[in-house]
């Protein structure tokens, strides 16, 4: 694990301001129910950018991983940098509906991610999430990710980036493809808490050769959890 260093690590009583290990996490509500369907029945472009500031909230049992989202990309139809561009297919049908639905799928033969479906039913169109900020369940996420906290040599490292975000939560394509995000049965769903961004950009695509200069990134600006070089406007 390159996100990791592996060395015995011994907990101070009195931290340092801003060492990563010893990252507190932020009390968050107890009643974090999901969006409604509706949130997500409408223009990629526009589910995106809502999507930035709400929760992306994992349950196992009693316990709980939640991190606030702080990038995106939308793919809207007719993209030719979306799944859906060749089609539909038994891989991809996610895509076009109905809204609200989880795809993952398998990239590089290394790491999975994680979209949500967007627009009316028979519309393809979807949004990737790529950084969330953690904030409840640290341990449980750096378990996930193959090493503990103290040995974690940046907490960024955590969920920046839509391959580290996807295995910080134990999403994968047998687990949650197909997953209702709307239900409230579903051990993964997007919340909200009332959190709004100060400020969002949108930039062009990352990790993409094709219509990669379209801007349909949305990020939060100065978020230190946004996957790539530090955007700050």
């Amino acid at each position: 694990m390159a996100d990791c260093l592996h060395f015995h690590f011994i907990p101070v009583a009195n931290p340092i301001p801003g060492r990563d290990h010893q990252r507190r996490e932020a009390p968050v509500a107890t009643n974090l129910p999901p969006l409604p369907q509706t949130f997500y029945d409408r223009d990629p472009r526009k589910v995106a950018r809502n999507l930035l500031g709400k929760l992306l909230v994992r349950r196992e049992g009693r316990k709980r991983r939640v991190g606030r989202i702080v990038e995106v990309e939308a793919y809207l139809d007719g993209d030719p940098a979306a799944h859906s561009f060749a089609g539909r297919t038994d891989r991809n049908y996610i895509l076009w509906g109905p809204p609200g639905i989880s795809y993952v799928y398998f990239i590089y033969g290394n790491h999975f991610l994680f979209n949500v479906s967007c627009l009316p039913d028979g519309s393809a169109g979807g949004v990737l999430f790529r950084a969330v900020e953690p904030i409840e369940g640290l341990a449980e996420m750096a378990q996930a990710r193959g090493c503990s906290l103290g040995e974690l040599r940046d907490v960024r490292l955590l969920t920046s980036g839509p391959g580290r975000l996807a295995e910080a939560f134990d999403i994968t394509r047998e687990r949650d493809n197909g997953k209702d995000l709307t239900s409230a049965k579903s051990d993964l769903w997007i919340s909200e808490d009332g959190f709004k961004p100060r400020r969002i950009a949108v930039t062009p695509r990352i990790g993409i050769t094709k219509a990669a200069e379209r801007p349909l990134r949305y990020i939060v600006v100065g978020n230190r959890f946004v996957s790539g070089k530090m955007w700050r406007g």
